[in-house]
């Protein structure tokens, strides 16, 4: 497959039908937690503090090991370029065995947590809920991690559609399962926050086997699960050597997040169950951006597997425009319709509720503010990531999350007393930071280089 010519309109066209889906699937995952939000808000205050405490440090070692899914697709994207079957099943093999391995790594951090939470200077009540929460929830790191890999191969073939109704299915099977275990309905014990848990557990269960029957019965040519048992060291080794910077990646930009939930909890159950209102419903717009990142590894790792750097330029500059436009629309919305959003979480009879409503206003005007530079720095990941460059992007974005975010969170928070807003601010100038960084890397240093005659 030669290099071609696509005009503007044309990689629009081409972004958006490949796009959709997978932001569609993003939405569906995000609704997820937003579930768990909702129906905890519902249950109780403090379990709600627990919760978005809880699930902070499960995502924190949830996208490390996705470092290992996200290197899957560049390496499937590059080789399907040439039909190359052979590499693309032992991608996506060498991943599951990874996430696997990073799996039973990453578990007794989950069982054995209340220290950890506790050294972070939590409320001795809301740590234990929320240890309790994990000591659960771990168990879902397995199938969590599988999904992830298989859904990274399957948008990678471009067949982003399955990847989103696989989500759909698991969003329906886990608010479900929520309204089941967490409240007691239906015969089922009540379980509160442990109920949450579990209703993950089942969820990423149910979407492990859909995806699974779903390669198997579409893609058997692909025989990906034959001889699964064996290992492919070589394979192995390039995708570790990929993912784990894009894993170091993920844990830098979720450190950042997690940090902060830690942060306002110092503060106290109200401004965390606040926090954890305002971030979900961010999260909720990130998805779009994070699908229009997945479409620039995809669509840049094609062009990248047919030497055709113009054609990658040309699609990276529309993909940028596409997540300017949608960021833009997000801040007009965080602005005019901060109120009644956030009410959603909160019972009408909640005590608290007019102090959580108040807090999360001022702070999702300020997640309106880094919705460029968060999408910014996303696309610039994606793309990155498209052309397998992921060790320097990961250290520049250590500096950003690491080196700037936490310690401008901590100080404008604590020690100019400016509390949720300082702390937030701090995120604001964190995602900054590392928009200018990588996106600097794309077009200063990657592009220019893979422009180069080889």
């Amino acid at each position: 497959m030669g290099k071609r010519f696509m005009s503007y309109p044309a990689h629009a066209k081409a972004i958006s039908l490949l796009g959709l889906p997978l932001i569609g699937g993003h939405i569906g995952q995000v609704a997820i937690g937003v579930t768990d939000t909702v129906m905890l808000g519902w249950y109780g205050v403090d379990s709600l503090a627990a919760g978005t405490l809880g699930s902070s440090y499960f995502f924190l070692f949830f996208l490390a090991g996705a470092g290992f899914a996200w290197a899957v697709m560049p390496i499937v994207a590059s080789a399907n370029a040439s039909d190359d079957v052979t590499s693309m099943r032992r991608a996506a093999r060498m991943g599951v065995w990874l996430s696997a391995v990073f799996g039973i790594v990453a578990l007794p951090a989950m069982l054995f947590s209340y220290p950890v939470l506790i050294a972070t200077g939590q409320e001795p009540g809301i740590a234990a809920d929320a240890a309790l929460y994990l000591t659960v929830a771990g168990w879902g790191l397995f199938p969590a991690l599988g999904v992830m890999v298989l859904k990274s191969y399957l948008a990678a073939l471009e067949r982003t559609q399955i990847v989103f109704w696989i989500t759909i299915v698991g969003a329906i099977a886990n608010g479900l399962s929520n309204y089941m275990l967490i409240f007691g309905n239906w015969g089922a014990p009540e379980m509160g926050i442990v109920g949450a848990a579990l209703a993950s557990v089942i969820t990423q269960t149910v979407m492990l086997i859909g995806v699974i029957i779903y390669v198997q019965r579409v893609l058997p040519e692909h025989q990906i699960f034959v001889r699964a048992w064996k290992p492919d060291w070589d394979m192995m080794g390039r995708v570790f050597r990929l993912g784990v910077p894009i894993g170091l990646t993920s844990v830098s930009e979720v450190g950042l997040f997690t940090a902060s939930a830690f942060m306002m909890g110092w503060l106290g159950a109200v401004p965390l169950a606040a926090h954890g209102i305002a971030l979900n419903l961010a999260s909720i717009t990130f998805m779009v951006h994070l699908g229009l990142a997945n479409v620039a590894t995809i669509r840049s790792g094609n062009a990248y597997g047919r030497n055709d750097i113009e054609d990658m330029k040309r699609g990276a500059r529309v993909v940028i425009v596409m997540s300017i436009a949608v960021a833009l629309a997000t801040i007009a919305a965080f602005l005019i319709w901060a109120e009644p959003l956030i009410a959603v979480f909160i019972q009408d009879n909640e005590p608290e509720r007019e102090a959580i409503v108040q807090i999360g206003i001022v702070l999702l005007a300020l997640a309106a503010l880094f919705q460029l530079v968060d999408g910014a720095q996303a696309v610039a990941l994606g793309l990155l990531r498209g052309v397998q460059d992921t060790l320097v992007p990961a250290a520049l974005a250590a500096v950003a999350y690491w080196g700037v975010g936490i310690p401008a969170s901590y100080a404008l928070g604590f020690i100019l007393n400016w509390e949720g807003v300082g702390v937030w601010l701090g995120l604001v100038l964190g995602l900054a930071f590392a928009s200018v960084l990588l996106m600097g890397r794309f077009w200063l240093k990657s592009v220019p280089n893979l422009s180069k005659p080889t």
